[in-house]
């Protein structure tokens, strides 16, 4: 099989409570491997994660490029913000410490940047131009902005100020479960937040993404915009899938010609 019809890269998707990762094979954005989930260390330093990333890349016997996702804003593979893990990576740069300790070259993005970047490319954002946001609805709200298929990296949606406070604090799915929220009273919520989103942005579609996604048909009747809203396909397995398809991008312009 020759290299353009397959091209397997490794995806690894930090978590506040698990890393986990797959190979993935990049032109049909699948797992070629079941995915291995080990626990996130607590704390959550950057040598223990680090040290946690490596034992992935052992498990696969991996020694080729790979993809990452951290949950923050990442600039030139440096974390400038930390969610759910240690404040000690605010300033780390990620990028160098993970290709250390896995022996790889290692591409670092943000998580939410990587789910939008896999749904556009094999779920639910295929071959759609114009404006597309990303929510993904989970312990917070993470957001990846797409413009003509190209993505604004690093937005932090879920800050976004509603009734005083950050929109993650009134409509994440962590906020429904905590307040016990009806799908009803929850999706009155997310109305309010899109609302705002829309007269920010005008976007042509709204991935609405996270674990509570497999049960949209709970709270998608609710939902009101401008915008279509459709659930996000690709499920928990984004991170992974578009942190792979984002590595194997960046080999590719590397190459020479």
């Amino acid at each position: 099989m020759g290299e353009d019809e397959h091209m397997e890269i490794l995806g690894i998707d930090i978590g506040g409570s698990g890393i986990k990762g797959a190979p993935v094979d990049v032109k049909k954005g699948r797992f070629t491997a079941e995915r291995h989930r080990i626990p996130t260390p607590q704390p959550a330093k950057p040598e223990q994660v680090a040290e946690t990333v490596a034992a992935i890349t052992r498990f696969f016997s991996w020694d080729g490029p790979v993809g990452c996702t951290f949950p923050a804003v990442i600039k030139q593979g440096i974390a400038w913000s930390a969610a759910n893990v240690d404040q000690s990576w605010i300033g780390t740069n990620g990028e160098k410490l993970l290709s250390e300790s896995t022996g790889c070259p290692v591409l670092l993005l943000n998580d939410a940047d990587a789910a939008g970047l896999a749904e556009m490319s094999f779920g639910a954002g295929r071959d759609q131009g114009g404006t597309v946001i990303l929510l993904t609805l989970g312990t917070g709200i993470g957001s990846a902005v797409f413009s003509e298929g190209h993505l604004v990296p690093n937005t932090e949606f879920g800050h976004l100020q509603i009734r005083g406070k950050d929109a993650e604090l009134r409509a994440s799915a962590r906020i429904r479960k905590d307040k016990k929220l009806s799908w009803k009273k929850w999706a009155k919520r997310i109305n309010e937040f899109l609302d705002h989103m829309e007269i920010l942005f005008s976007p042509d579609r709204f991935i609405l993404g996270g674990g509570v996604s497999r049960k949209h048909q709970n709270f998608f009747p609710y939902l009101k915009a401008k915008a279509e809203i459709v659930p996000a396909e690709l499920k928990n397995n984004a991170g992974i899938i578009g942190a792979a398809w984002e590595a194997h991008q960046a080999a590719s312009r590397k190459k020479p010609g």
